[in-house]
């Protein structure tokens, strides 16, 4: 069994490349021959925790079973990387391989695929509906109906998400779901009490994510106003929306009591997980299909305030008044006192979150899942 996980991009910073470079490391190292078949701006080196693993032709080999294969791109347009790279290549290996995995939304994919004339079996990856590129999707719309044609299988990643998708309502009969899994984040204590030392004494609040106009942080930093002194809030992450975030924190008079600590380093993470007490999701769009930043938390056993976004898998990952509570998007005073009600059993949603990781969300699980399904079809 040969496997190709096909799409998106390297160096991994979102949610799809990762389940993609978890599937390709994680199968085989089991002995499953899969790659990854990704593209790459000229200007993107690979990360220094990858180094060990580049050949000289800049291939990532994990092992003998392995390999993350980069094509160039030659511009990133609407967060799609136009790589004819990726055609030829596939064209070249289609023979290699009894299943391409092709990870959604992406067009570079799907396009790769339409034209390699590949004739094995297809799953389809169906991480989330294209929601902001509108003119993107009326362009693509009609590949994307082909993919869905074309899939023997299509995986989604809560039930939620899959119900709720316009675009799959008349394919339900062949839609599986296999949560995203992740290994847990591994604690740093001393990181977590250098930030526990810049703010003694206070209820850290944490959140994660690129400063862009769906995650809803000005709501979130407008919460702050309804809760005590003693709450801390802590955004870590960059983007587009900073100048603006920062005027409504000095127009809210909340300076000190949020921080915008910037990009995160992979490696800085864990500290922030160890050290906060509650970890907030306040994103207010569809455009939050999963959320892999709950999960991280949870196997922290850090209890999660997220949203009820309408059709997202964000409130089904997050089970209220198990792992934490989940608000109205856009509430901010709702989010401060679902805030308050974590704090007050905060043991018992502590604890609830840890389980709820281990039984549905760790990596092993979607790992076995996913290797099911591909021998389903082979």
């Amino acid at each position: 069994m040969r496997i190709l996980q096909l799409g998106k991009f390297y160096p991994i910073r979102g949610g799809v490349e990762k389940v993609m470079w978890d599937l390709t490391r994680g199968l085989s190292a089991r002995g499953v021959d899969c790659d990854m078949l990704c593209a790459s701006l000229p200007s993107s080196g690979v990360d220094a925790k990858d180094a060990a693993l580049e050949q000289p032709d800049g291939t990532i080999r994990f092992n003998d079973h392995g390999s993350v294969f980069r094509m160039k791109a030659l511009t990133k347009k609407a967060a799609t990387m136009l790589s004819p790279g990726m055609i030829a290549w596939l064209r070249r290996h289609k023979a290699d391989y009894d299943i391409v995995h092709v990870h959604h939304p992406d067009p570079m994919a799907a396009v790769a695929l339409r034209m390699s004339g590949f004739g094995g079996k297809v799953v389809l990856h169906w991480h989330s509906d294209i929601v902001s590129q509108k003119f993107l999707l009326t362009l693509y719309r009609p590949l994307q109906n082909w993919l869905i044609r074309r899939a023997d299988v299509i995986v989604g990643t809560t039930p939620a998400y899959i119900q709720s998708s316009p675009w799959l309502k008349d394919v339900q009969h062949k839609c599986k779901v296999v949560p995203i899994g992740i290994m847990p984040i591994v604690p740093d204590p001393a990181g977590a009490s250098a930030i526990r030392e810049r703010f003694p004494g206070k209820t850290i609040l944490f959140s994660l994510g690129r400063l862009v106009p769906y995650k809803g942080y000005p709501v979130l930093i407008r919460a702050m106003k309804y809760l005590p002194a003693q709450y801390q809030l802590v955004i870590g992450g960059s983007g587009p929306l900073r100048g603006e975030l920062e005027e409504i924190i000095e127009r809210e008079r909340l300076q000190g009591r949020v921080c915008l600590e910037g990009y995160l380093s992979e490696e800085a993470i864990p500290a922030y997980y160890s050290a906060c007490d509650v970890f907030v999701l306040s994103s207010t769009m569809k455009t939050e299909a999963f959320g892999i930043v709950q999960i991280e938390a949870m196997s922290c056993g850090k209890p999660v305030v997220a949203t009820t976004i309408p059709g997202s898998g964000v409130p089904w990952v997050n089970e209220d008044g198990v792992s934490g509570r989940n608000v109205t998007p856009g509430n901010p005073e709702e989010m401060a006192a679902a805030i308050q009600d974590v704090m007050s059993r905060y043991e018992t949603f502590s604890e609830g979150a840890r389980s709820r990781f281990s039984r549905l969300f760790n990596e092993e699980n979607m790992i076995q899942s996913i290797l099911k399904l591909y021998e389903a079809l082979v």
